[in-house]
């Protein structure tokens, strides 16, 4: 959610009852997770929520590729509100450090900022692994530490160190593998995506220890490619 932009906001529709209506949605985070939404009075979505404001809001990994469905993505059930006015100038501020564009239109009478009480959460990590995640506990989580450098160090190891990959997959997750990809990386580890002769498959590798930056990453990495090495 952190890293995500713009996702899929599906309401109750009015025009046809029981029925939902997705559309594509930029939204903001407060210091909760909760999505910030600015919508116009024009908008499908707003006469939707006037009437039901029950949502689910589904944001897919940042600059996915490959198979979509091996890719990470998250759905937050949640009720949309208009944000109280006192809270107004905050959800402003938060949405606009976002989507700086958005300035040439945020005051105009006919926007208002919305609010999804996060109510619960669906989370899929890619081929097999997926779970719900309480509300409480996705509100007090924080961002990975290395959310904003993760892109750049996936694009490394995949450009850079395949063989390191191959031989991490086989030593530290028991699997053979022609191709070994890594598809995402955080604090305590990464997922790779496996070509094997059985088919693709997925993996976590955890890290030798917790990391908080690319450097502590880097040198993560190649004490574990040492020691697989050596195993």
């Amino acid at each position: 959610m952190y890293l995500g932009r713009i996702g899929s906001l599906s309401t109750l529709s009015r025009r046809q009852p029981g029925f939902p209506f997705g559309s594509v949605m930029p939204y903001g985070l407060d210091n909760q997770g909760r999505p910030i939404f600015l919508i116009s009075a024009m908008a499908m979505h707003t006469q939707n929520l006037q009437a039901d404001p029950r949502a689910s809001l589904l944001v897919t990994q940042h600059e996915a590729s490959g198979d979509p469905l091996g890719e990470s993505r998250v759905t937050l059930l949640g009720n949309v509100l208009l944000i109280p006015e006192p809270e107004v100038a905050e959800a402003r501020k938060l949405y606009l450090a976002r989507y700086e564009n958005s300035k040439h239109w945020v005051d105009f009478e006919d926007f208002s900022f919305y609010r999804m009480d996060v109510v619960d959460v669906y989370y899929v990590g890619g081929f097999g692994v997926m779970g719900w995640v309480t509300a409480s506990e996705y509100d007090h989580a924080q961002a990975d530490p290395l959310a904003d450098a993760a892109a750049g160090i996936v694009q490394h190891m995949n450009a850079d160190h395949k063989d390191a990959l191959l031989l991490l997959a086989r030593v530290l997750a028991g699997i053979e593998s022609q191709e070994a990809v890594m598809i995402s990386v955080d604090r305590l580890g990464f997922h790779v995506r496996l070509k094997t002769q059985d088919g693709m498959r997925g993996a976590r590798i955890g890290f030798v220890r917790e990391v908080s930056n690319a450097e502590e990453t880097r040198k993560v990495l190649v004490k574990m490619v040492q020691q697989a090495r050596q195993g």
